[in-house]
């Protein structure tokens, strides 16, 4: 679709009703539980997966993050520029039909590289997914519930957690690992129609009480313009941080409980995926709450709630890896997966909030990029690495002592955030200006 066929959207949210935005952000909200369904699910398969393939952790690591970032952060700003100029609601379409697809093909490889191979393609297709989403839901939402539309949107990461570890260790247990990534890919063939279908592409700026049909920058303007952003920058690395410490507990999880608490896959599934979908999908939904409540008397805590949030669940986490009682650690694991879930509706806020207009989908594509190829990138395989590493001296304990020793990045993550609320309302006031 051109942009003259998007210029002939209503030119403010409020033509929209509150039901079809409500919809809207729902759908939005189930396409990326599947995005994240997809891509996790390897977390709780990773035992059958190794053990068929007879793979080390380092290379377990490099197929759980590594292959599937490079691409997905890579493709995730081409595709976010095309999205800029072009029809959002169709490019989300086409990324759900591709990553859907090539999630059933995972269960197809026979061999550890045309499976990586597989992983890559699921990668391809995600990249097309957040960006978009983020854009048109920030033309349906103005900024005073912003933060919070965005959180509910974030809920998928929990959301799609609950539906990889529980539902996937499930049907892995009774049919295996290959039945598994087909019962997940084939359903959102149908999501992909219901996004072509039934949701209409918005005005750029409707929600912000303007619209928005100039060309979109170059890529190297909305960089320049990102980097100018102090609080931006700050928010950029406290989030790339929290990430890497977030996906390496998240991908090797289960295998940590399973290694040193002696639990099946079984065993575990529901409690972890209960962790994982409703103490990580309270801390995000609240995440983007708190922060709307209380940037609306001082905008400095927009970020600095998740330096709270964060040094709040800092304890917890380093006590789950030194415990020896399994009780003690499911006990402990639900406060800082919950707390370890605020940053992401602050940071997609600001993000969003910090930029013009028609930099939006490309801002969000470049903070996935960074965050994504470093966090997803580096995250699993570093800890898959240090794992491998301290399995002479520890044993089936090397990896419970690998994800502690990531676990202290998360006070480096905390201060960027916190330096971000010095500069967030004047470099608001700045592009408020200049739009």
């Amino acid at each position: 679709m051109t942009d003259g066929a998007v210029a002939a959207a209503p030119a403010r949210a409020d033509d929209y009703s509150t039901t079809y935005k409500i919809y809207v952000l729902v759908l939005l909200l189930v396409v990326y539980i599947s995005n994240y369904a997809d891509r996790m699910i390897l977390s709780v398969l990773m035992p059958a997966i190794k053990a068929e393939f007879q793979a080390s952790d380092t290379a377990m690591g490099f197929l759980a993050g590594t292959a599937f970032a490079i691409f997905y952060a890579t493709l995730g700003v081409p595709i976010a520029i095309w999205a800029d100029r072009g029809n959002r609601k169709n490019i989300i379409s086409i990324a759900v039909a591709i990553w859907s697809a090539m999630t059933a093909v995972c269960g197809l490889a026979p061999n550890f590289w045309l499976f990586a191979l597989a992983r890559v393609g699921v990668g391809v297709g995600e990249a097309g997914g957040s960006p978009p989403s983020h854009s048109i839901i920030s033309d349906l939402f103005g900024p005073k519930e912003r933060a919070t539309a965005l959180g509910i949107f974030a809920l998928g990461v929990p959301f799609g957690l609950f539906v990889g570890l529980y539902g996937g260790a499930q049907v892995a247990e009774i049919y295996g690992w290959r039945m598994t990534f087909y019962l997940l890919g084939i359903p959102g063939l149908l999501l992909a129609l219901l996004v072509y279908f039934t949701i209409r592409e918005p005005r750029r700026g409707a929600s912000d009480g303007f619209a928005h049909s100039g060309d979109a920058p170059a890529l190297m303007t909305t960089v320049r313009h990102m980097l100018a952003q102090k609080s931006l920058v700050h928010v950029f690395a406290g989030a790339t941080i929290t990430t890497l410490v977030g996906y390496a507990g998240v991908v090797w999880w289960p295998t940590f409980v399973m290694r040193s608490h002696g639990l099946s896959m079984a065993d575990l599934s529901l409690f972890l995926a209960l962790v994982f979908g409703v103490a990580g999908g309270l801390g995000t939904f609240f995440g983007g709450y708190v922060a709307d409540q209380f940037s609306k008397h001082d905008l400095k805590w927009m970020p600095r709630i998740v330096t709270l949030a964060t040094l709040a669940g800092f304890p917890f986490a380093f006590a789950i890896y030194l415990t020896d009682s399994s009780w003690m650690v499911f006990a402990l694991i639900g406060i800082p997966a919950a707390l370890g879930s605020a940053y992401l509706p602050p940071t997609y806020a600001m993000t969003q909030g910090l930029v013009e207009v028609r930099m939006r989908t490309v801002a969000s594509a470049l903070l996935l990029f960074v965050i994504n190829l470093i966090g997803m990138g580096i995250g699993p395989l570093l800890a898959g690495l240090i794992s491998d590493a301290l399995t002479p001296t520890y044993g089936k304990d090397a990896l419970a002592y690998s994800l502690l020793i990531l676990t202290f990045l998360n006070l480096w993550a905390a201060a960027h955030y916190w330096i971000a609320g010095t500069y967030f309302e004047q470099d608001l006031k700045k592009v408020t200006k200049a739009t």
